[in-house]
């Protein structure tokens, strides 16, 4: 099969297709033929070493759509020919966090594509505990633009910072995968809906998806634009995941008793916070790290049911990934993307 790997860390010169052994399922595991995976600030990081992967050649991709082509002795429900998901975050089902619904901060938990390979292949192998069936209607395009991003999004805003109908959320990078997915569960759960993009085509995008009001960060400072459009209050939840440049203002834009939920730190790991504020204001931060694969299979009904549009910005064969990283590392998409290995 071919694949796209990488030897050693480094920029997207690293990345090489070659042909490698097509997997063959263990007694617990099934064989996917990819059809499509979306393409992640993950897969960057992973690349230039800045979180730990399996050994290498190390195959990145974390979400993942295809159909089943072999399964393992023991599994039982999932047959060849069967169009499925892969829920990205791998669990043990025996901690104290799985027994409970937490797959995502399982204690021996990993991510698809980083401490196994993932889904930048022409096939895939996968544990049968972590395949979700597609929902009649559903292609693996939209799975796979779905498959991390918006699972994660979904987690933060139903989950951990729930919305309720009437109230403020500010969005920053209402562009990425992550905050596309935000503006539209947002809207759902009937909020009003700040965001932040880097252009006025993004800006026009984020008011096609169904935002109230678009911040052009380049040109605007969004803080006091949060102060402008909600006469000084503040808004009650803020969507996080951009890290220390964003991070101070971002709190400050809470009112008073408001939650900052935050799922990323692109531009850092550390920051500042105002602990008086915080306490005085009675504010709460709250980390989400991903989603579950009841996370997984919910948004893919909200597909089904047209209640949520996967927002794919382009896709890519396998020999362009390094394009399509590139591409991401300037902030030029707006939406997911995809990679389509097998066509």
């Amino acid at each position: 099969m071919k694949a796209v790997v990488f030897h050693e860390h480094g920029d997207t010169r690293v990345l090489r297709v070659e042909d490698l052994p097509q997997p063959t399922p263990g007694p617990t595991e099934v064989v996917l033929k990819v059809h499509a995976c979306g393409i992640n600030r993950l897969d960057i990081y992973s690349r230039a070493g800045r979180t730990k992967i399996a050994p290498m050649p190390h195959i990145s991709g974390s979400e993942v759509a295809g159909e089943i082509v072999a399964v393992g002795d023991t599994v039982r429900g999932l047959t060849v020919g069967q169009a499925v998901a892969v829920a990205p975050y791998l669990f043990c089902g025996q901690c104290e966090f799985c027994r409970s619904g937490e797959e995502a901060i399982c204690l021996k938990g990993d991510i698809v594509g980083l401490g196994s390979q993932g889904g930048y292949a022409e096939y895939m192998l996968a544990p049968a505990s972590s395949i979700v069936p597609l929902p009649e209607g559903v292609d693996a395009g939209s799975a796979a633009a779905v498959g991390l991003a918006a699972i994660t999004a979904w987690h933060m805003l139903t989950k951990k910072a729930p919305l309720q109908p009437g109230q403020d959320i500010l969005i920053q990078a209402g562009g990425s995968g992550v905050g596309s997915a935000a503006i539209q569960i947002a809207k759902l759960a009937g909020a009003r809906v700040i965001t932040t993009v880097g252009n006025e085509e993004k800006r026009a995008k984020a008011l096609e998806l169904g935002a109230d009001d678009v911040i052009n960060y380049r040109e605007h400072d969004f803080f006091q634009e949060v102060r402008r459009l909600t006469n000084k209050r503040g808004v009650d939840v803020v969507f996080e995941h951009i890290g220390p440049e964003t991070w101070e203002k971002s709190v400050a834009c809470l009112a008073r008793g408001g939650r900052l939920v935050t799922c990323g730190a692109t531009t850092g790991n550390e920051s500042k916070v105002n602990i008086w504020n915080l306490f005085a204001k009675e504010q709460t931060l709250l980390g989400s790290y991903g989603g579950t694969r009841q996370d997984l299979a919910d948004v893919l009904k909200l597909v089904a049911r047209l209640k949520f549009l996967p927002v794919v910005d382009s896709t890519y064969p396998l020999e362009r990934v390094g394009e399509a990283q590139q591409r991401l590392e300037r902030r030029e998409s707006f939406g997911k993307l995809i990679v389509t290995p097998s066509v």
